[in-house]
């Protein structure tokens, strides 16, 4: 099986498995009969009365509808949470050392039962919020697939690959690749060893690509390089049980159903699951000076209610060239009325070239001071000003949110990642002062 992708971001896709042809049916999306005997089901991703340019939804046409399960019950959530509250607040610089993968034959786990929440604000009831979690796995999901009723996961994996299969098709996912499940999409993940990543999760949006201004047409993540995976099925019965795994209100079901929910033999529409290769992003930089805001590294992201503010931005730091006159290279010192979680997908980070390493993170939370450390602040200040290449063989990345994140107490306590002298690398930070 040779997997296989359409591309653009946001189209309106068609796809049927090659083995069925003709299995979409011609001109309406309903027939009274479908073709090879198939169930029409809408999966709806937006309210029917959204304007045309936020309207999604697709048609599936399958073996058996979703419906066919037994009723859901309550599953053990583990580190998954959305419970706010679990600690005090802490306002300090936070930096995680890289997050534990557990060993496989000790502890198996899967892409599921490997879901920790880092931090997070809001709730789903209310549909608007985000939560940030760390994946650990080390052995595939078997017979259970998970889908989310709370919002999207864009999921970023840092260690080892996802083979990601959903009710649209199947999707490869490298490291330096990210996807997006959106909400109410099926999917099983299959893993070939020791596996790490980050998810930004939001309620109560979709990821969009930012508006490009005065940048033009072409720039940033373009439309084309996104891929849509393309139908496949399988009509295989499940005597023993397929479990049907949901994310709801922030706590996890399951249910139980004798098939297979990877039964879709085609499909059509405009709200599908994606993936992207970020070395694909055309990188906008200055080249006369000063150091242009990050918000132009932005690949993805999903609106607030307020004009120009984002519930969640995903935006990277790749390899570049730095090239700008008489200015101070890394980025500046900065307090920020946003949260800004940080991750490294492979390399070091610039501003932090100690201490920030791949699969662990940082959160500079509202208003919380940041900036490069004295060591960058020093060698910065001295180095010679000339075209240089910036960030090679490195991707860091950031969750950039409007909402003020509490962190939980796995990130504080329990996974005994956090490192407790972050701090002390601005400590020699000394006044250069000269009245």
């Amino acid at each position: 099986f040779i997997l296989q992708y359409m591309s653009g971001f946001g189209n309106e896709h068609v796809s049927e498995d090659p083995r069925c042809p003709g299995a979409l049916p011609e001109g309406q999306n309903n027939p009274q009969v479908c073709p090879y005997g198939l169930y029409a089901e809408q999966l709806s991703g937006s309210a029917f009365t959204c304007p045309r340019p936020t309207n999604k939804r697709s048609w599936l046409y399958r073996i058996l509808p979703s419906v066919c399960h037994k009723p859901f019950k309550p599953l053990e959530e583990g580190h998954l949470t959305h419970n706010w509250d679990e600690v005090k607040p802490d306002p300090n610089q936070l930096r995680w050392k890289p997050f534990e993968i557990p060993k496989a034959p000790q502890n198996k786990m899967d892409f599921v039962s490997g879901l920790h929440t880092l931090c997070g604000a809001g709730e789903p009831r209310g549909r608007n919020g985000i939560a940030i979690h760390i994946f650990v796995c080390n052995t595939s999901m078997l017979d259970r697939c998970l889908y989310n009723s709370d919002g999207d996961f864009l999921i970023v994996p840092q260690q080892g690959k996802l083979l990601i299969t959903t009710e649209f098709g199947k999707m490869l996912v490298d490291p330096n690749e990210i996807c997006v499940i959106q909400q109410g999409m099926r999917f099983s993940v299959e893993v070939f060893g020791e596996t790490r990543g980050y998810i930004l999760e939001v309620y109560g949006a979709h990821f969009e690509l930012p508006d490009l201004g005065p940048i033009g047409a072409n720039g940033l993540a373009n439309p084309r390089d996104f891929l849509v995976p393309v139908a496949w099925y399988e009509d295989r019965q499940v005597p023993g049980g397929y479990t049907v795994i949901s994310k709801y209100q922030g706590k996890l079901f399951a249910a139980q159903q004798d098939f297979s929910p990877f039964n879709v033999v085609a499909w059509h529409g405009n709200y599908t699951p994606y993936k992207y290769h970020l070395e694909k992003f055309m990188v906008i930089n200055a080249v006369a000076f000063d150091h242009a805001d990050p918000s132009i590294f932005t690949v993805l992201t999903a609106k607030s209610t307020r004009p120009g503010v984002a519930l969640a931005d995903f935006v990277i730091f790749p390899p570049r060239w730095g090239v700008a006159n008489n200015t101070f290279r890394p980025p500046y010192y900065h307090r920020n009325c946003m949260s800004e979680f940080m991750g490294l997908i492979k390399g070091h980070y610039e501003a932090k070239e100690e201490g920030f390493q791949p699969g662990g993170g940082s959160l500079h939370s509202m208003m919380t001071p940041h900036g490069p450390d004295a060591d960058c602040f020093e060698k910065a200040s001295k180095a010679k000003l000339e075209p240089e290449r910036v960030a090679e063989g490195t991707m860091a990345f950031m969750f950039e949110s409007s909402l003020s994140l509490a962190v939980t107490k796995w990130g504080l306590q329990t996974s005994s990642c956090l490192d407790k002298n972050y701090y002390k690398c601005w400590e020699p930070l000394k006044s250069h002062f000269n009245p």
